[in-house]
Order: structure tokens, then sequence, then C-alpha cells
């Protein structure tokens, strides 16, 4: 009764939204993905598919690869929310036997059927009631892994407590990625949440292009959002003005934002490395390749990661804790507390006048490292297959 009560309210704010829905559907950034979630523009999955996976985004995507590789003999589904997420989705799995589609808008979801589906696998924070209430209707177990709550949300969360102890009746096993994140999930409604650690730690770490190293020192600032660019910009010319002769590379984390950030470039000596590569002449140069920013962190000798100077939670430290680069960080990582665990050597700075002293004397921090892991995937991925 309560989740059909659910599914009333939320199909009256679908009617409701749906003038809005439309409109937004011819922005550039929603071209694809409002008609393909909202307005049914978007082939069904096959019945036969035995294993349904879902990730939001771009990085659950690709943390998701280890368990897609390991379940290559199933038949799989893939869903998505972001464009950037269904794209990635369909550059690495599309050419397999792996359907990709949008994740419909949860009213929407019980229009697609399946025979024989298995599991239901969903990542990190996708806790919706009508995704794993389908999957239970479809005869498949259900499973939330990665399964994070953060410092930020928390408080959020516990005001809708009543929903999502509805939400975990329908989930048959839970992995969170640390203690914390057990303890909240189990708060909140779970039962007997397990620890297994951040499934990025599983993901292969490789660069798409083997760009040469300049000799100028290389400093990248990596996955910026607005007024990170401001502050890593300001920064670097105080650093050529007292002297040091590095090269900056800028890495926006949304590609609409490449333009805006570009413009913020004009009458310095910068480009675009979709145009001219790297370019040792230039002092500055914007990453606007999607998914090449693990080349440049490749390359680089100190690496900015951004996100965690604003209150977004920070990003993935693995990727240029991989190449080994001095790793700097703002203070709010309070999304990837559990992947900073997993490296050492890494600087948290508070602010620009610390930035500025940590970069101006970069060659005295030690190098990044990813720390050695005991765990494997068998137990996960049994869990996914056999229940």
């Amino acid at each position: 009764m309560k989740v059909l009560i659910y599914r009333i309210i939320l199909s009256v704010i679908y009617l409701v939204a749906l003038p809005i829905l439309i409109l937004l559907s011819l922005k550039q950034k929603y071209r694809q993905s409002i008609p393909a979630r909202f307005l049914f523009a978007q082939k069904k999955p096959s019945k036969d598919r035995e294993i349904w996976l879902h990730a939001c985004s771009f990085g659950e995507v690709k943390a998701l690869s280890p368990i897609i590789y390991a379940l290559n003999h199933q038949k799989l589904l893939l869903t998505t929310t972001t464009h950037t997420g269904y794209k990635l989705a369909i550059q690495s799995f599309g050419a397999q036997d792996i359907e990709v589609r949008y994740l419909p808008f949860e009213p929407l979801i019980y229009l697609w059927k399946f025979d024989h589906l298995k599991s239901l696998v969903v990542m990190e924070a996708e806790i919706w009631l009508s995704l794993f209430d389908f999957a239970k209707k479809m005869g498949a177990r259900t499973h939330l892994i990665n399964a994070r709550i953060s410092d930020r949300s928390y408080m959020r969360y516990l005001k809708f407590r009543f929903y999502y102890q509805e939400v975990f009746k329908h989930i048959d096993s839970i992995f969170a990625q640390g203690q914390i994140d057990a303890i909240r999930l189990e708060s909140l409604g779970a039962n007997n949440p397990q620890v297994f650690g951040n499934l990025k730690i599983y993901v292969p770490i490789e660069p798409k292009h083997l760009y040469n190293k300049p000799k100028r020192p290389i400093i990248v600032a990596g996955s910026t959002h607005p007024e990170e660019e401001l502050l890593v910009l300001s920064t670097f010319l105080k650093l050529q003005q007292a002297g040091m002769n590095a090269q900056l590379i800028i890495a926006p984390r949304h590609p609409e934002r490449f333009d805006d950030v570009y413009a913020m470039l004009q009458g310095l000596k910068a480009g675009k490395i979709s145009e001219i590569g790297i370019d040792e002449e230039m002092d500055i140069l914007l990453l606007d390749l999607l998914g090449d920013l693990n080349s440049i962190y490749r390359i680089a000798d100190v690496v900015i990661l951004c996100g965690s100077f604003v209150k977004i939670g920070g990003h993935n430290p693995l990727e240029p804790a991989f190449f080994g680069t001095r790793l700097i960080s703002g203070p709010y990582i309070f999304n990837q507390y559990a992947l900073f665990d997993c490296i050492q050597n890494y600087l948290i700075v508070q602010n620009q006048n610390e930035l500025y002293d940590a970069l101006i004397n970069y060659p005295s921090l030690a190098p990044s490292s990813i720390l050695p892991t005991k765990g494997t995937l068998d137990h996960l991925i049994k869990d996914i297959t056999h229940g």
C-alpha cells in the first residue's frame, strides 16, 4: 500500500512537471537524457536480461567495470542517469552483449518487463523505492553496493528515515564503503550492511593517450568546479610572478563547462588540448577531452584534486596516486574518506595561501601512492549471481 501511494504521488508530480521537462529537453545538455528518461524516447530493454546494473554517472559506471567483466557470461542490462555516464557505458560496453539504457523516471520503470531477471545491482546512493520494488516484483534479488552516506547528506537522510526504512525492506544485501557508512545505513533501517570498501580500488587505471612529458613542471587541476578554476588560476599567476616556470593544465569536471572555462583564459598564453595537444610553449592548457584525465595525471608533477575547495565532497584520489604525483587537496573530501584511506602521502590545504606555499615548494612533497589491499571481488560476485 505504501509503495502504491508513493507511485501515485510521483505520477502526479510527473504530470505537473511534464511541460517543464519538454522545455528542458530542448537544451543541448538534456537533449538525449530527458526524452529517454521521461518521454519514452528509448527502446525498452530485452526481456531476457538476467542481471540489471544501475550506476548514476560517469564515475560510478567506471567503478562498475570490474563487476561487469566478472559477469561477462551473463545477459546484462546497464542503466545510467546522466549523459556522461550513458556515453561512457556505450563506449565501454556497447559492443558486448550488454544493453545500455537511461533509467526511466520511477513510475515509468513499471513499463519494463523481464522474464528471468535474477539480480538488480545498484551503485552508491541511488536508493529509489520504485527501482527496488519493481525488481522484487520481477523475482530478482536486490543489492546495494559501494553504498555511502556522506557527512553532509546524513542529516537530510535522517529527516526521511520513514522513506528509507521502506526502501531497505526491498533490498536483500548491502555492501558499504566503510564502517561509518554501514552504521549510518543501519540507523536508516538497513539490515546487516557489510563493510566491503570502495569498489573503485579494483578499477584498472590506464592512460588513454601516452603524451610526452614536457620539461617544465606540470601542475594539473583535476575535476574542477565553478570558483575553483579562479582559485587555481590566480594562484598559478602568482607562481609565475615568483619565477616558477611551470605549465598548468585545467580539467573541468563537467564537459558543458569547457567553453566557459576557456573564456577565463583569454589574454593568457593558453590553448585547448583537443586542438594542440600538450604544447610545451603554452603556459596553460585546457583539457577538453572526456575520459583523458588519467593521461594527464601520468605526466603531472603535481595534482590539485578539486571538488574539495568548494563543498562538493572531493573526487577520486586513486587515479593521481597511481601515477605517483604529488597530491594536494582542499579540505572538503567528505565523499571520499574511504578512498583517501587507501592512499599515502597527500596534503590537505585550507586556503589559497596554503595552496601557493605547497606549490612553490612542491619538490619537497612526497609522491603519493596506493596502499595494498587484501580484499577480493569473489564474495561480492557470488552474492550477485547466487545469493
